[in-house]
């Protein structure tokens, strides 16, 4: 059987890539479509593929600057010829899916998000864009969104990586998609020595990751906090910060790990697509208190695994913190870890060739 799988963008290794290089062990002979590749910013598995780019490839700056260049994708996917391709599967975050499949070919798209600054978080990209980026969302925007609404025709069948992308698919494309959880590789965490008093937040510091409840939090709690990131926000958020919040831009693996099984409870204050931090947190047997929407509603079990607070404020974030204080005498870190081996990779090796196997 000959696959094409289409990605993105390759520029880097995050959680979108750790997906694709699933794929890629579950179908060693495929070929990589893609718009801009960078090598030496990806895994050896997937330089291992052959690679296709499309014309953005060639345009000034492309690594650094693909997303300007999102006016011209559509047209880019287009170009891609998938003649005898038994098997195209889109890995879609950025344009992806919008590829011409062969007429004889399933067409099965992994979808991370419909785009976010085209749909649900256009109004927060606009405001924070400058004066020549609102004008190019003015321009092309709208017409991006037809494309995008009408490319999802091209599919055969729809995965979503959580429930919360489900419903979006769903709103936005009118389309079903069966959720498939990303895969975590849960066994390479685990408890390690003793717990410690300081919570612990782990992202990038940028805004709709809402580092800023944490930091405002945890000011009036007083708590120790430790920050695992870097990001534009950084240099704002040391200063509002106090001595009771450490900040440290990277971790290597190991100390990762080490962060995650220490910790009194990882604080998740983002509205993510999926979210493997806090499956990363749960399989290190500690418990999780996460803003109560978007994916960490499939990861975070209430009052197994961790605790929720309702609104993206550090007003309902300190009282989370003070129900969750009140409650770490009930968590049970074996009970919790448990829940954390549902996504396991093995899962979504099986789930996913079942919805190949049906499209």
């Amino acid at each position: 059987m000959r696959v094409a799988i289409i990605h993105y963008w390759l520029v880097g290794m995050r959680g979108g890539e750790r997906v694709l290089e699933r794929l890629l062990s579950l179908y060693p002979q495929a070929d990589l479509f893609t718009h801009v590749y960078d090598p030496a910013a990806v895994s050896e598995r997937i330089r291992a593929h052959k690679v296709t780019t499309s014309f953005i490839q060639d345009l000034p700056f492309s690594s650094r600057l693909y997303q300007r260049y999102l006016p011209l994708m559509p047209r880019a996917l287009e170009t891609f010829d998938l003649t005898g391709y038994d098997l195209v599967i889109s890995s879609e975050s950025g344009p992806a899916k919008g590829v011409i499949p062969p007429p004889t070919g399933k067409h099965v798209c992994y979808c991370h998000s419909p785009m976010r600054y085209l749909w649900d978080h256009h109004a927060q990209y606009g405001a924070s864009a400058g004066a020549l980026a609102k004008l190019g969302m003015g321009l092309f925007f709208n017409g991006l969104r037809i494309w995008d609404v009408t490319s999802a025709a091209r599919v055969d069948a729809f995965a979503a990586n959580s429930n919360f992308i489900r419903q979006r698919i769903k709103k936005y494309y009118r389309r079903d998609a069966e959720v498939i959880h990303p895969p975590v590789d849960v066994a390479l965490f685990g408890p390690r020595g003793e717990v410690e008093d300081r919570y612990l937040w782990v992202g990038q510091l940028t805004s709709y990751k809402r580092p800023d409840l944490a930091v405002e939090a945890f000011n009036k709690l007083k708590l120790p906090l430790l920050v695992v990131g870097a990001g534009e926000m950084e240099a704002e958020l040391r200063r509002k910060a106090g001595p009771n919040i450490t900040f440290v831009q990277r971790m290597n693996f190991d100390e990762l790990r080490q962060a995650y099984a220490r910790a009194r409870a990882l604080v998740f204050t983002a509205e993510e697509d999926f979210g493997i931090v806090p499956v990363e947190a749960i399989a290190s047997g500690r418990p999780v208190l996460a803003y109560g929407r978007g994916g960490a509603l499939d990861t975070v079990g209430d009052g197994v695994s961790g605790l929720f607070f309702d609104e993206a404020s550090s007003e309902s974030l300190a009282e989370g913190v003070e129900r969750l204080e009140a409650w770490l005498p009930h968590f049970d870190p074996t009970a919790s870890r448990a829940t954390a081996e549902r996504f396991a990779p093995e899962h979504f090796d099986r789930a996913f060739l079942d919805l190949v196997g049906r499209a």
